[in-house]
């Protein structure tokens, strides 16, 4: 109810999650990275910072739906960026964290959304309108579309 107590009559919340095949088939879970770069002031990049979620090794738990994502961040300083009276990056060069995540079935999802006041509008298997849910090859998240219809409920 906090999401639709925000928005206005007609209003849009996307939602973004795994797709519920990596919850279901139990395979390894996707393995995601991308790369920041990092600019000072004047827009001069000295480094980048590396981020990788999901591991081979990450736990799934079936009955709580919960998967123990691993998260890597890398920080790389470009060595002429560093100066030599500034320890700042010294003790921030890579951190690797164990991050729980409850995984959603649509069908909780769907009436999450009811209970909320809201509407699934569409659904995607990725951030693109020409990705469907079911494709195979293609769909590797879970977006949905959810449309506020009304007040939540109350208990």
């Amino acid at each position: 109810s906090s999401a639709s107590n925000l928005l206005r009559q007609g209003g849009t919340l996307i939602i973004e999650l795994p797709h519920p095949r990596e919850t279901f088939t139990m395979v390894e879970c996707t393995r995601n990275g991308w790369k920041v770069p990092l600019e000072d002031e004047v827009g001069e990049e000295y480094g980048e910072l590396k981020i990788v979620w999901g591991d081979d090794s990450d736990a799934f738990d079936p009955i709580r739906q919960v998967r123990d994502f691993t998260v890597i961040m890398e920080l790389t300083v470009k060595e002429d960026a560093k100066n030599d009276d500034d320890e700042s990056f010294d003790d921030l060069e890579s951190i690797k964290e164990i991050v729980p995540m409850r995984l959603f079935t649509f069908q909780e999802i769907d009436a999450m959304a009811r209970i909320g006041g809201f509407h699934v509008e569409g659904l995607y298997g990725a951030l693109s309108d020409d990705v469907d849910v079911h494709d195979e090859d293609g769909a590797f998240r879970l977006v949905c579309v959810l449309r506020k219809i009304s007040s939540p409920m109350k208990f």
